[in-house]
């Protein structure tokens, strides 16, 4: 049986020249006159904005209110229990401030700390870490100078964060124990 094979229209070989579409000269003038501005480098007003946006220590902590203030509402709109914020830059370098709240369940845990990092995220402060998301027992947010704790009430009174952060809730405990 013979193949009857079908006539090869007329294409172009890979190595024949294609004909040049002819595009519009507005457009390679302003490709070309981008590529001006681009081996030129940024305009002077966006090196003056890329100096003001470096962050140094004192401007962060210009910044340190308005981090707790949107942690504090994102965990007041999502119900979070028995919120307690500490202040912890006296005692560590790591942070400055810590927060710690409770949750009814561990998909309320999850959810509250959804909710922390989308309004962060949302007010410009990115968050460095989440952890222990997927367990929702203990779900630590790490926003730079701010720390959330978010625990499920039987996890936070066996870590008890409270009384190893807080000196002043230490040195109380501590006076009822030698009383």
């Amino acid at each position: 049986m013979a193949v009857k094979r079908a006539k090869k229209t007329s294409r172009p070989s890979s190595g024949a020249k294609k004909k040049a579409s002819k595009a519009p000269a507005n457009v390679t003038k302003l490709s070309t006159a981008r590529k001006k501005l681009a081996s030129k480098g940024p305009a002077p007003a966006a090196k003056k904005k890329a100096a003001a946006s470096k962050s140094t220590r004192p401007a962060a902590a210009k910044k340190l209110v308005p981090v707790v203030s949107v942690v504090e509402h994102a965990l007041d709109e999502m119900k979070a229990v028995n919120v307690k914020v500490l202040a912890v830059n006296k005692l560590t370098d790591i942070t400055d401030t810590m927060v710690i709240a409770s949750g009814n369940s561990d998909r309320h845990v999850r959810s509250i700390a959804d909710r922390v990092v989308e309004h962060a995220k949302k007010a410009g402060f990115r968050p460095m870490g989440v952890e222990g998301e997927r367990d929702g027992e203990w779900v630590l947010v790490d926003i730079g100078d701010v720390i959330v704790h978010i625990m499920l009430p039987k996890v936070r009174e066996f870590y008890r964060l409270e009384s190893l952060w807080d000196v002043s809730a230490a040195r109380r405990e501590a006076a009822e124990q030698s009383a």
